[in-house]
């Protein structure tokens, strides 16, 4: 599984960026992973005191949390993804990153809790369930019963969150965030949206 080593001007651009990853990873950039200005933006507001600890629900190949570990040093960024594969090029990319402040977990969101991370950022990594054409590969389930399953699943865990608690969304259907989440913010034509915990 073979990354480019790049200096440290990747961080100029997103094709710049993508080009660590092999060819078939960099052609999924546009629809499945974090462009450099939203995690700039989305980072900025979830990193919001010394030691926050950042979680990317379906963090991918981390561009989120690398991406966010490299702008905010003062925060740790952990991504929780149940392709083993694409933790795999997200812990060669942290390397080639030299950040230490990024983590990532293999695992399904079924099977974690939230409950030692102080912020959430949520780009509907769920959503592939409901369009097959856009689905990262055929390693996974995929069906619009789980798209359901996840969404109710994670709208539980934001529920049991304690007040004031930032969550960031981008590209979501808001189906995943309850009704005691004010939005404080939108960037993008409203794409991308910064709730707080009231």
């Amino acid at each position: 599984m073979p990354l480019t080593f790049l200096s440290a001007d990747y961080y100029i651009d997103d094709k710049t960026f993508d080009s660590i990853f092999p060819a078939h990873i960099q052609n999924l950039s546009s629809v499945h992973w974090t462009p450099l200005a939203v995690a700039k933006i989305a980072a900025g507001f979830l990193a919001s005191f010394e030691g926050a600890k950042i979680v990317d629900v379906g963090s991918g190949i981390g561009k989120f949390c690398l991406a966010g570990a490299n702008y905010y040093a003062h925060a740790e960024f952990y991504g929780i993804e149940q392709r083993k594969d694409l933790v795999e090029y997200a812990a060669i990319a942290k390397e080639k990153c030299s950040v230490e402040n990024a983590h990532f977990i293999h695992a399904n969101l079924m099977h974690q809790s939230l409950e030692n991370y102080d912020n959430i950022y949520f780009y509907n990594s769920f959503c592939e369930n409901l369009r097959s054409s856009a689905s990262i590969d055929n390693t996974i389930e995929l069906s619009p019963e789980l798209y359901i399953l996840y969404t109710t699943h994670l709208r539980k865990l934001l529920s049991d969150k304690p007040k004031g608690t930032r969550l960031v969304t981008f590209h979501s259907l808001n189906a995943e965030v309850p009704s005691s989440y004010e939005m404080v913010a939108t960037y993008m034509g409203r794409r991308l949206k910064m709730w707080i915990k009231k």
